[in-house]
């Protein structure tokens, strides 16, 4: 289909996805009237359609079909639901015979802290995730729960440089507690809290209050995550379709469990 008008709104070919989006967008219950052009037809036609709130899901997984023994999970935002998505994925895979998992975070830029928290939750047992310390502030911990179900098959944590915030924090626990082999390039690092002051001219003041430490009290703010494997993601293999940092988390499994 393509879509000609929003609400009588023409589409331009200058318009941004971005843009048009914003035009579809609207109070939950209300209408707006796309006006569409199907293929078989030559005359466009109009469909109206009732907003509602669309929960997109924050993970994705597969058993991998050029290594069945591999699950592989795709996390690509912290939300309220990531838990209870990740643990859905984890009960599948391992019901599916999955002997290994590989976890992609990469250009996770991060989401809800408390999910980064839960998260961890299915991969480790009792123990620190992050602490949390700012000036003139008590230290602040953020254990795991120590109810894993998946809290002893190899893993490796894919990351790069859109890897942020939660997702670090998330990595960065499996890494410092042995829990899983980084592979990638270099994250982010954003490991800071922020207080935001409206002004009145409409700007905003952001003050970094307190920042995000490993459980080997490692920064990760400004710094970011070194992977315990690091990938050169070239050009020749991006525009071959090659994925070299899912390809080397396969290799490592693999070699790990001939081994």
């Amino acid at each position: 289909d393509i879509l000609l008008a929003i609400d009588g709104q023409k589409i331009s070919s200058e318009m941004t996805i971005e843009e048009v989006a914003e035009l579809i967008r609207g109070e939950e219950g209300s209408k707006v009237v796309l006006t569409v052009l199907h293929p078989e037809l030559t005359q466009p036609v109009e469909v109206a359609i009732v907003r509602d709130i669309i929960l997109l899901p924050s993970v994705s997984y597969e058993v991998l079909e050029q290594q069945p023994s591999v699950g592989y999970i795709r996390l690509n935002r912290f939300s309220g639901e990531s838990s209870g998505e990740v643990e859905e994925a984890l009960t599948f895979l391992l019901d599916q015979g999955a002997q290994s998992l590989i976890l992609d975070v990469r250009q996770n830029g991060g989401g809800l802290l408390d999910a980064a928290i839960d998260v961890s939750d299915h991969f480790l047992d009792r123990g620190p995730v992050a602490y949390q310390v700012g000036k003139d502030q008590e230290e602040k911990v953020f254990d795991s729960s120590g109810t894993s179900i998946a809290g002893d098959i190899p893993m490796v944590v894919l990351v790069d440089g859109g890897t942020a915030s939660a997702a670090e924090i998330l990595a960065g626990a499996l890494q410092d507690r042995d829990r899983a082999k980084l592979i990638g390039s270099t994250t982010f690092g954003k490991g800071s809290v922020q207080v935001v002051y409206d002004l009145s001219d409409g700007s905003s003041v952001h003050v970094t209050s307190a920042r995000w430490l490993t459980p080997d009290r490692n920064q990760i703010d400004q710094q970011g995550l070194t992977p315990d494997i690091i990938v050169e993601v070239t050009e020749e293999s991006i525009t071959n379709g090659q994925d070299l940092t899912l390809e080397e988390g396969i290799a490592f499994l693999t070699n790990l469990a001939n081994n």
